[in-house]
């Protein structure tokens, strides 16, 4: 007979697999690439500890040829995995950051943050947040990282997330909007990449299958076991009476035809404009593309095309 810990018991494919002795096998972005300078995009990283309670860095990256006293836009990147799985450390996300933060001549922070169901929300929220307050930290130039103090503009600051990256990236400037701002900290705008939205009930053109849909309602109770739903705002937004109080004037949406996230893209901004919100927002919709391509296809057509669109809205 199998041991508990052998024993399968929820099943998040390609995710993750829980067992019934409490193990969790993590099933994609294990592996892990150190900190190094890369010569084809000349943008160089490395990892500094924000939380020693939690041994929880971020990874840092920096084009070689920035000048002694020259800014940059300040990227603060929040990395997808649905809430379960994924580090910064990851191929999936490092390779993507070299070539971005080369291609819009930024400074870049890749927030890592602790997992479920180990560590169910807002673990991830409340990590972030202490790596935001990290980053703010440097904006007088007084802070324990000198490439921050050097070259970082606080003046010019985007939050990127993607998939349950881009909920996180939400959060963080809703909370930088209605609840606790971030001193020093000026939110020039807001990307959201295929971001993890839901909700309880289908809206248009959204899968009304019931296996994907319970899936999905069976992720978020391991994601956040005391949820109310899958109309919390955590995971709804149309459902925050805070909605307008998004703390930025910039908001970029990329979603894709294949994902099954799309319309919950769409809805998002929809909402966004309906709850009174006067900033200016943009949606990009790719044909054919499935949920995170830009990711495991950095080189094909629409990738390239994603990351200009990207370098365009920091840049403009």
């Amino acid at each position: 007979m199998d041991s508990p810990n052998r024993e399968l018991a929820q099943d998040f494919s390609p995710l993750i697999k829980i067992y019934k002795g409490g193990r969790v096998e993590r099933l994609i972005n294990k592996e892990i690439i150190p900190p190094s300078f890369d010569p084809e995009t000349n943008v160089e990283c490395k990892d500094i500890m924000y939380s020693p309670e939690h041994n929880l860095s971020v990874r840092l990256y920096l084009p070689k040829n920035t000048h002694q006293n020259q800014k940059l836009p300040l990227l603060v990147y929040f990395r997808g995995g649905g809430f379960v799985c994924g580090t910064v450390f990851a191929p999936i996300v490092h390779n993507f950051l070299n070539i971005f933060v080369s291609e819009a001549n930024i400074i870049a922070v890749s927030v890592d943050y602790r997992n479920a169901p180990e560590h169910p929300l807002p673990a991830a929220f409340d990590d972030s947040w202490s790596a935001l307050k990290w980053v703010a930290s440097h904006f007088n130039q007084n802070g324990p990282e000198d490439w921050l103090n050097r070259y970082a503009d606080f003046q010019r600051v985007f939050f990127c997330g993607v998939s349950a990256g881009g909920t996180v990236a939400h959060q963080m400037v809703i909370k930088h909007g209605h609840e606790e701002k971030l001193e020093g900290f000026d939110i020039t705008g807001l990307i959201l990449c295929h971001p993890f939205f839901w909700g309880e009930e289908p809206i248009p053109g959204e899968s009304k299958e019931e296996w994907q849909r319970n899936w999905m309602e069976e992720l978020w109770k391991v994601v956040d076991p005391s949820t109310g739903g899958l109309d919390d705002p955590w995971i709804n937004p149309a459902y925050d009476p805070n909605l307008d109080r998004l703390g930025c004037n910039r908001v970029q949406v990329f979603v894709s035809e294949e994902d099954p996230l799309r319309e919950r893209g769409w809805y998002y901004c929809l909402k966004l404009r309906e709850s009174g919100w006067r900033g200016d927002m943009e949606v990009i919709d790719y044909k054919g593309e499935e949920h995170v391509f830009h990711l495991e296809n950095l080189t094909c057509e629409n990738s390239v095309s994603l990351r200009k669109k990207f370098v365009q809205f920091i840049n403009q």
